[in-house]
């Protein structure tokens, strides 16, 4: 007998964006191939195709497909939003960067979308194994983009590690998962609460190791310590472009998982899960901002740096509170636009066989390009956290949401560490306004490169001066 398989064409509906963004990926393959005199338009390609799939989800309504498996909500939207303008600024970015090092083209920018695609299913994400799907069709192609650079050996070192540590979390979370399963026997994130109640299991030795082995791989994806050890290696080695895309899509994806799985999925054991989120945001905010102290690479520095904002967004997260999770989810949408930016002038600042990655090859920037100097200046302000930029529109929600949870001695920690950070961010401040530069040469900008620090420069002082638009948008998702 043949069996016959039913299509609900109303569940095709909410995912077109990633299956336009999935054809996208295999025609700019085809491109590469075969019109190599087409290259030019690759970027151009990738950029149209990403803010056509933005439009439509941003114009979706909210649905639940394929069994409650794909969720299209305003949670889901406003991450999605984020990767997808992430990866668009990195897009721009590369028109510059790429050419550089020379770098192929059909192959990057084909894994980025690729990537994406991960990214926007993981924030759609209401089932445990479409959750490990998404974050696998994200982590595979960034594992190739990380070494995509082989003429460095750095870049396959990175690699190597970024791989080896990513399939060990992954390992983690599979672990974690079947024992959620075990005990529930259902992957669906929003009936694992339900039968958490239902069958008393608040309690469960076996429930609880489930919870510690989820917390562990998810922490490794979002860099939160101790599971941070291969991030500084990792972001030094892969190029920079690669570095800023890694250091806001896969974070900001990391953070939907978390958030869906703990706020939605296991809000019953937040007297277990929110203590050990306080504890493991502050660790990640001092290892972040201490060691950063020490460093003189900046691009090594920005690394330790995406630590310490990982502890600061844990912050909205371990208030297990719809106050908590909208900070959050500002913070993160604030962090793409000064992070991003801060990276930026680092590869506006590389040359054809010289990357000045140092703090050093900052010294002067103000004689040899006042633009970049005032750019890089507002960029590390937000970082910092210095009013009036978005950075301490962000921070200072987070605190707020922490406290009202009652985590005073974390939000206390959390001023401190950020104090801290004023040093090693405002040093650079110093090189650049106070030294006299060691080289003469300017920088060069593309028009993609204006683009991205046009908008850049604009996300963080527009939403730093008028946040109103950002905080309602974020609270509102969570209806």
């Amino acid at each position: 007998m043949i069996s016959t398989v039913t299509v609900n064409w109303a569940d095709v509906g909410p995912i077109l964006p990633e299956l336009l963004l999935i054809s996208i990926g295999v025609l700019l393959i085809g491109l590469d191939l075969f019109s190599p005199r087409q290259r030019q338009i690759l970027p151009w390609l990738t950029v149209v195709g990403c803010l056509t799939a933005l439009a439509m989800i941003m114009g979706s309504r909210p649905s639940i497909s394929f069994g409650g498996m794909f969720l299209t909500d305003g949670f889901s939207v406003f991450f999605k939003s984020i990767c997808l303008v992430g990866v668009i600024l990195t897009t721009l970015m590369s028109e510059h960067f790429r050419r550089i090092i020379a770098m192929p083209q059909g192959e990057y920018y084909s894994l980025l979308v690729f990537s994406a695609v991960g990214m926007l299913i993981m924030a759609s994400a209401g089932d445990l194994m479409v959750l490990y799907l998404g974050l696998e069709l994200m982590a595979l192609p960034v594992y190739a983009l990380v070494g995509l650079h082989k003429k460095e050996n750095r870049t396959s070192e990175a690699a190597i590690k970024y791989f080896l540590m990513g399939g060990f979390a992954s390992a983690l979370l599979l672990f974690g998962m079947s024992l959620v399963y075990g005990l529930t026997g259902t992957t669906d994130i929003g009936r694992i609460g339900e039968l958490i109640n239902s069958l008393h299991l608040t309690n469960n030795p076996a429930l609880l190791a489930a919870l510690s082995l989820l917390l562990a791989g998810f922490c490794f994806k979002v860099a939160v310590a101790p599971f941070h050890l291969w991030t500084p290696d990792v972001y030094e080695g892969a190029p920079t472009v690669v570095t800023a895309f890694m250091s806001v899509g896969p974070k900001v994806a990391g953070f939907a998982i978390f958030s869906r799985v703990l706020f939605f999925g296991l809000p019953q054991l937040h007297d277990h899960w929110g203590p050990v989120l306080a504890v493991l945001a502050l660790l990640t905010m001092a290892v972040g901002n201490i060691t950063a102290l020490c460093q003189q690479s900046l691009k090594r520095m920005l690394a330790y740096s995406a630590i310490a904002h990982a502890g600061y967004a844990l912050l909205g997260l371990l208030a297990g509170t719809t106050e908590g999770i909208s900070a959050t989810m500002t913070y993160l949408f604030i962090y793409m636009f000064m992070n991003m930016g801060a990276f930026a002038i680092l590869m506006l600042l590389a040359t054809p066989g010289q990357p000045h990655e140092s703090i050093e090859d900052c010294k002067g920037l103000a004689a040899r390009s006042p633009i970049a100097a005032a750019l890089m200046l507002v960029f590390l302000f937000s970082l910092t956290g210095i009013p009036p930029t978005a950075g301490f529109i962000g921070k200072f929600y987070l605190l707020k949401a922490a406290f009202a949870a009652g985590y005073t001695m974390t939000v206390v920690g959390a001023v401190l560490f950020s104090a801290i950070s004023a040093y090693f961010y405002l040093r650079v401040v110093r090189y650049m306004y106070m030294t006299d530069p060691q080289q003469n040469s300017t920088l060069q900008y593309s028009p993609g490169m204006i683009v991205a620090l046009g908008l850049c420069l604009i996300g963080v002082v527009g939403l730093g001066l008028f946040p109103g638009s950002l905080l309602d948008w974020a609270a509102r998702a969570l209806l």
